[in-house]
């Protein structure tokens, strides 16, 4: 039964907006510090318990909020059984983690930022736990191999730190991008993104012949988390990070996130074989290997770290067997692992913390000296060995159990024997974790006299070995949790069962008493082993993987560098080769439609302007390393794609073409003026030939591409006739054009003249770097080469520019206020003020006309942008999206009714960033040719109109300049 779950979004939303709090509150000290983080923490856990009733009463917590249906990621959360128990063990034993850390924490650690990372890491593993969409399920996957990065890496100072840190995250990270590809399957063979539709596809999946590709991808995911066999070698490296990071990530979260995985696909990808030998076959290999190593690691926290492999290989392994009763016992195990792992971790803490030192070889005789946390440690490491009235004891029977009646490949004997063999390892090293520790006599030479620490240290461990008991000498306890989770992992219909402690004598209890009797023995065999198992050679993970790391970088090094070698020709050359492969692929793929219409009949001006066009495109391609006349022949091209914008009935596009082309060639011409006059030859002739056989070939491409779109119609319902439709109805203007801009798609109008103001930002930062650095020491003393004229300012050209100022500035008012119904609009009125202030400085100098500016233009700029936004804000007020424009009509007398749109605001941002990007563009390269020695006159032209014909002649650089 589905039931809606309002809290769900806010327990996931909880620990990252309590993120933002310790960074903040560790200025008032680390106990608020630490309140402020158990804050967040503790609400979410009572949230959690407040629907865990409605969980364990057999129904189904639903949050579904639509996002983009279109692409099925919606923001859906789902608690049922299996999100309970995994949320419960993530916030749960995140407080007891939250208090320990408080206490083993130094003063010289940050401890705000500690708490921000751990908040961000559990709140991505709540995000997990707890969606329902495959979609937002792959976020916060990823969310959490990036911030246990971060916790791993917390002691940057620690070579070992950030190497753990990047493995983990390499490792992790692939699992993840292989994970999404396999959910991206199920998700296209079920037909939904949603859990909880794809948990009920059993037989279509299983049925489809994508389940095999989809089965690997998903538990490349699921093993990588897991540390399974072979990916088992990040977790023990891990280790590096602190204490309370390691006790957390081993107990309740990140490596049981592929166990939840696992656990969750469960009931549409377990049964088959493939699962069978797959997973069962992987945590098998994995529990033995990993729980072998663990014996004879010396590192107190390598020990458990291997260990937490192995059990992880255990509980994988019984999910892989693919019964109910197995999946019960797979259950049970995750919650006594959690509380026994999360005590042992923080034990070895404690005694790193107390002795300063982990390395066993220096340790033992601790008994006395640190009772209670040689009590708590000896009730975890009794558990994990699994000894009779701990829980650790009944969860192993139950695996011991289930694997007395696997068959594997015909084979009733290879599970149950390799089982044992594990169990007899885990005992061995969980005796030794208590013997080689804690018992034998007191030594002298510890790095630091060893004493129990405060209670604050080791109350969270003192919690959890409290529940080992409860739950071992009363398994009744958990059993209503074991039987809701487990519910939802098999997907109900669970077998008769109880958990007690006395099965009878069964065959897992032999295989019990084995294990504790081979693990004893082991340990007294210990030394001899060791030695053994330091002689003989074995791979070392770490040196794999950083070959295949450095070989991995070295070759995509060289695949990157022969690719970007800074030469922009390839870079073109590559971008329309593979278009024009796309294109050759797309064009033979399929049958391309007949045309329909017949070529009209060409007219002779248009043939005229064609063939000027091919001349001077050629002339350019000829003449290109000339740069004067390259520039001069863009302008010319420039103006005849202006001239066919006319006849073809496009001003607006006309309009806009010529003010472009003005306002670049004078900016070109001003860049030009620093380089030299000719481009040097970079290419030989074989690169000269390849490079045109490119170009022409794209070109052929284009050109063709267009000629078969001309000669067929287009569908009915096309975008163009729905813009011609709406225009005047939507945005009450007649030019479609300039609605279009300023409503319809105002939003890319929006970003684009961002764009244009960091660019011209980008400009004159640049520039300004150049003239504070060496360049400007070169600009200063720089001869130009050349002659040049005898008046620097003509009088002809300062009168011209004069009169044609306000002119220029009236039809610039004109071209914007028309713009919404007829050609025109803040963009070409921009451009059109801009070539009118052009005119200015080019008549009478940069300088002259720099020193008469009264506004900057950045402020220029950043009001534009203002403008343009508040505008679009203010449709939010109405209830309308972002820039939705409105319009309506007033009249003031004695004028007569006339239209007023909000779209006319938007515009004069635009217009204001259009003026304010070119000027500024200018400005930062005018600045460079005033570097040069230019004078400033007091006057727009040489010479002083006030001095008479027989005052002493030369002063214009005198008097008229300064």
């Amino acid at each position: 039964m589905e039931t809606a779950g309002s809290f769900l979004p806010i327990i996931a939303a909880l620990p990252f907006l309590g993120a933002l709090l310790p960074g903040l509150m560790i200025q008032a000290g680390r106990n608020t510090c630490t309140a402020f983080t158990l804050a967040p923490t503790v609400l979410a856990l009572l949230l959690l318990l407040i629907s865990a009733p409605a969980v364990m009463r057999g129904e189904v917590l639903l949050f579904r909020l639509d996002w983009l249906p279109a692409l099925g990621l919606n923001v859906t959360f789902m608690l049922d059984g299996l999100g309970l128990l995994f949320a419960g063990l993530i916030l749960g034993i995140g407080v007891l983690i939250i208090l320990y850390a408080r206490f083993y924490l130094s003063r010289e650690d940050p401890m705000g930022q500690f708490f921000t990372y751990l908040l961000l890491f559990q709140g991505a593993m709540v995000g997990i736990v707890l969606s329902d969409n495959v979609l937002l399920l792959l976020i916060f996957w990823e969310l959490t191999s990036l911030s246990s990065f971060l916790l791993i890496g917390y002691w940057k100072h620690l070579p070992e730190g950030r190497q753990g840190a990047r493995m983990a995250l390499v490792v992790t990270g692939l699992g993840g991008l292989s994970m999404i590809a396999g959910m991206l399957i199920l998700g296209n063979v079920v037909g939904s993104y949603d859990l909880s539709v794809i948990l009920t596809q059993k037989e279509a999946i299983q049925a489809s012949p994508m389940y095999l590709p989809a089965l690997i991808l998903i538990l490349g995911g699921a093993f990588t988390k897991s540390a399974q066999f072979p990916f088992h070698f990040w977790l023990p490296h891990a280790m590096a990070a602190p204490t309370p990071v390691s006790a957390y990530l081993h107990s309740a979260t990140m490596v049981k996130a592929g166990l939840f995985l696992m656990a969750r696909m469960w009931p549409v990808l377990a049964g088959t074989p493939e699962w069978f030998y797959l997973v069962a076959t992987t945590g098998l290999v994995t529990m033995v290997i990993a729980a072998k190593i663990a014996l004879y690691k010396d590192d107190l926290k390598a020990l458990l770290a291997f260990s937490t492999v192995s059990h992880l290989g255990l509980i994988t392994m019984l999910l892989g067997f693919g019964t109910k009763m197995a999946a019960v016992a797979a259950v049970f195990h995750i919650i006594n692992h959690a509380t026994f792992k999360a005590a042992l971790f923080m034990t070895a803490g404690i005694v790193d913390h107390a002795a300063h030192a982990r390395d066993i070889k220096r340790l033992g005789g601790l008994r006395r000296l640190m009772p209670v946390t040689f009590a708590i440690a000896t009730v975890g490491a009794l558990s994990m060995a699994g000894i009779p009235l701990l829980n650790g004891f009944l969860s192993k029977e139950m695996m011991l159990e289930e694997a007395a009646h696997t068959v594997w490949a015909h084979s009733h004997w290879v599970v149950p024997v390799l089982a044992t063999l594990g169990a007899v390892f885990s005992v061995a090293y969980s005796f030794r974790y208590i013997v080689h520790v804690f018992l034998g006599p007191e030594r002298t030479d510890y790095p630091s006299k060893p004493h129990d620490p405060e209670f604050g240290m080791w109350a969270a461990p003192g919690f959890l070995v409290v529940l080992v008991v409860a739950i071992g000498v009363a398994p009744v306890l958990a059993e209503p949790l074991v039987k809701a989770t487990a519910a939802s992992v098999t997907g109900g219909g669970l077998p008769d069962f109880h958990l007690k402690i006395w099965h009878g004598v069964t065959p897992a209890l032999y295989m019990s008493a084995v294990a504790v009797a081979g693990g004893a023995l082991l340990l007294a065999f210990h030394a001899p082993l060791m030695r053994l198992w330091l002689a003989t050679p074995r791979p070392e993970a770490k040196t794999m993987f950083d070959a295949v790391t450095r070989a991995a970088t070295l070759a995509g090094r060289g695949f990157t560098d022969s690719l970007h070698d800074g030469a922009l020709s390839r870079y073109a050359g590559i971008f329309t080769v593979t278009v024009l492969g796309a294109g050759v692929f797309a064009w033979t793929g399929g049958a391309s439609l007949p045309a329909t219409r017949a070529p009209l009949p060409v007219a002779l001006l248009p043939a005229v302007g064609w063939v000027l066009l091919m001349v001077a495109t050629f002339a350019l391609v000829a003449f290109h390393r000339n740069r004067l006349m390259a520039l001069v022949l863009m302008g010319i091209v420039g103006l005849i794609v202006s001239l066919g914008f006319i006849y073809l009935s496009a001003p607006d596009l006309a309009l806009t073409q010529i003010s472009v082309e003005v306002v670049t060639i004078v900016l070109m011409l001003l860049a030009l003026n620093f380089l030299p006059h000719r481009t040097p030859a970079e290419s030989g002739p074989a690169k000269r030939f390849r490079d045109a056989v490119v170009s022409i070939a794209g070109g052929v491409a284009v050109a063709g591409l267009t000629y078969a779109i001309l000669l067929r119609d287009f569908a009915a319902e096309s975008i163009s006739a729905f813009h011609l439709d709406k225009s005047y109805k939507g945005g009450g203007g007649t030019n479609v054009v300039n609605v279009i801009l300023v409503d319809f798609r105002g939003f890319d109008t929006f970003g684009e003249i961002i764009v244009l103001g960091i660019a011209a930002l980008v400009i004159f930062a640049l520039t300004d770097a150049v003239l504070r650095g060496p360049g400007g020491r070169w600009l200063t003393s720089w001869d130009p080469v050349g002659d040049e004229a005898g008046d620097r300012h003509p009088l002809m050209m300062v009168v011209a520019t004069r009169v044609m100022m306000p002119i220029a500035l009236m039809v610039g008012v004109y071209i914007f206020l028309r713009g919404h119904n007829d050609p025109g609009g803040g963009f070409i009125a921009g451009l059109i003020v801009a070539i009118a202030f052009l005119m200015q400085y080019m008549a009478s100098g940069f300088a002259w006309a720099e020193s008469r500016q009264r506004v900057t233009y950045h402020v220029t700029i950043g009001f534009g942008v203002l403008i343009a936004s508040l505008t679009g804000i203010g449709a939010w007020f109405a209830g309308r999206p972002f820039l939705t424009s409105d319009y309506g009509y007033i009249t003031i007398p004695p004028l007569e009714k006339f239209e007023w749109a909000t779209a006319m605001a938007f515009d004069t941002g635009v217009f204001l960033t259009v003026v304010g990007a070119v000027m500024l563009a200018l400005n930062s390269l005018s600045s460079m040719a005033r570097r040069t020695g230019e004078t400033v006159n007091i006057f727009p032209m040489d010479i002083n109109p006030a001095r008479s014909d027989d005052d002493d002649d030369g002063e214009g650089e005198g008097e008229g300049g300064r």
